[in-house]
């Protein structure tokens, strides 16, 4: 077996077949692991802006906020057992993404999601019922476990399903998911911050059993990826499943013999984890850390998780903090929707440029206009119309990130790694995210109390850092199939040196990492 080979990467391959109506369902019941996501972010948010929900919790914070009309408007929500209860969730999602790594390649991908599913129903049953603060941080855990169970094996059986030209577009269904989910909680905490008796809250807490009720229920019919069927030895399936999802009619032998071949070399990987801290993996494994890692530092789940606290914090009433929740809420599904419809068109790299910049200037925008009103000491009135102003640049800011960052910091990630690591590389990913997510849910209000305005400049500086990452040493992604994916990294201008040409092995039509560094070179 040749070792490696001298390659042409002027194009990869476009295997035949369509989007059949097959394929379609089972990503769109897939992408349905996002609504735990995304209902989780939009629902704690809302549920801590809550009086009654505060003053049974957290009545240090009721009190602060009782006081805040004559007090420092930044500092009213500054404290560290209410960020615990929102931050707890994604630690627990960090610790699960290890234990979900096994489960996704012994076991399939479905069965990840199912449990992850079954958890998070858990967890949600937990929260509504909970009498003290203990309940709702281990109702949280379980919700994190489902989370990190979700958000390990979704992108990757999306990826995986997908045909190579429409990979983009049916991945971000993932992050449409997020953000019906997040959209889905702001409604639903819109509705329930209404009921007199004040038990709304248990209601928007113990409604985030229906998001895991789908995903446990969907789980059951969907089927397993051709990738994942020849990597736990079931190949007469694999080929079955590939011709159902590329179309009757369709030849998909030399699709199929691709993936037997990246199967085949995967197995001469003893140690994923040992494995893909190899040289030749350098450029996927620090995309797997950058991306999630400058993802949570666009400053978006600042806007997400506290997005009615922060409204509130800007002065606007209780009912009108949720209302502008549900505005942001809604440009975040419709900007996701342009990515979906442009990802395969313009690519990876021309939507995460664009959104940076558009991010950059929303922020700086938003920073200065509370630098105005508020300045450091943090009293002060926002007019109507300023504040319309304020809402107007931060929907902005989300429909930026909503194409851009929102949607490619996982699609990105879960498309770039070959068979042998890519639960391996696809666990670093989420488990980065959730610890930056966790960062920044357990600081932000401590943050905010302390830099006031400059939290935003602080968030626009970290954008112009990952806008000029991204235009360095991103290549373009768009179109090219999972398993040539090392043709993209060996022709850019900065991985090339990490990738030698006994790292990439030709085996009759197909392309990908070679297993060791031995062998010859072929021309």
């Amino acid at each position: 077996m040749a070792g490696g080979a001298i390659v042409n990467t002027g194009g990869a391959k476009d295997y035949p077949g369509k989007l059949t109506l097959f394929v379609f369902f089972t990503c769109v019941v897939a992408a349905t692991g996002g609504l735990i996501f995304g209902y989780d972010i939009g629902i704690s948010g809302g549920v801590t802006s809550m009086d009654p929900f505060l003053e049974k919790f957290f009545p240090e914070v009721f009190r602060k906020k009782q006081a805040a009309d004559k007090n420092n408007q930044y500092c009213k929500y500054d404290n560290q057992l209410l960020q615990t209860f929102t931050s707890s969730l994604y630690l627990a999602a960090l610790v699960a993404s290890f234990f979900a790594a096994t489960v996704t390649r012994v076991l399939g991908r479905k069965w990840s999601m199912f449990g992850g599913g079954l958890t998070f129903l858990v967890g949600a049953a937990l929260n509504g019922a909970a009498e003290n603060v203990a309940m709702l941080i281990i109702g949280r855990i379980l919700l994190g476990v489902g989370v990190g169970f979700a958000n390990q094996s979704v992108p990757v059986y999306l990826s995986e399903m997908a045909p190579a030209r429409l990979r983009g577009m049916l991945n971000i269904g993932f992050q449409l998911m997020i953000t019906i989910g997040i959209l889905f909680a702001y409604l639903i905490n819109y509705g329930t911050a209404k009921i007199k008796v004040g038990w709304g809250w248990r209601v928007s807490l113990a409604l985030a059993a229906v998001p895991a009720a789908i995903i446990s229920f969907g789980a059951l019919f969907l089927p397993d990826t051709p990738n994942s069927l020849i990597d736990r030895g079931h190949p007469e399936a694999a080929e079955r499943m590939l011709r159902r999802i590329r179309g009757a009619d369709v030849d998909v032998s030399e699709e199929y013999a691709d993936l037997v071949a990246a199967s085949e070399e995967s197995k001469l990987v003893q140690h994923p984890w040992r494995n893909i801290l190899r040289r030749k993996y350098r450029a996927q494994l620090t995309m797997a850390i950058c991306i999630p890692f400058f993802q949570q530092l666009t400053g978006i789940n600042v806007i997400m998780f506290y997005a009615p606290v922060l409204f509130d914090t800007l002065g606007f009433k209780s009912d009108a903090s949720l209302m502008s929740a549900v505005i942001t809420g809604l440009v975040n599904v419709f900007a996701t929707l342009v990515s979906i419809f442009t990802v395969d068109r313009l690519g990876r790299r021309k939507l995460f440029l664009q959104g940076g910049a558009q991010m950059i200037v929303c922020q700086v925008v938003v920073g200065t206009l509370l630098a105005i009103k508020f300045g450091t000491s943090g009293i002060g009135e926002i007019p109507k119309g300023y504040a319309a102003v304020v809402v107007l640049f931060i929907c902005v800011y989300v429909a930026g990130f909503a194409w851009s960052w929102g949607p490619l910091g996982w699609l990105v990630p879960s498309e770039i790694f070959p068979l042998e690591i890519r639960p391996a590389g696809q666990s670093i990913n989420v488990s980065v995210n959730m610890l930056f997510t966790f960062v920044i849910a357990q600081a932000f209000l401590t943050m905010l109390c302390h830099m006031k305005f400059g939290l935003f400049y602080f968030f626009a500086g970290w954008v112009v850092i990952m806008t000029v990452f991204i235009a360095l040493f991103l290549p373009e992604t768009k179109n090219v199939p999972i398993e040539e994916m090392v043709l993209v990294w060996k022709s850019h201008w900065f991985w090339r040196r990490f990738i030698g040409d006994n790292d990439v092995h030709v085996g009759g039509n197909h392309v990908q990492m070679a297993p060791s560094n031995g062998g010859k070179l072929a021309a």
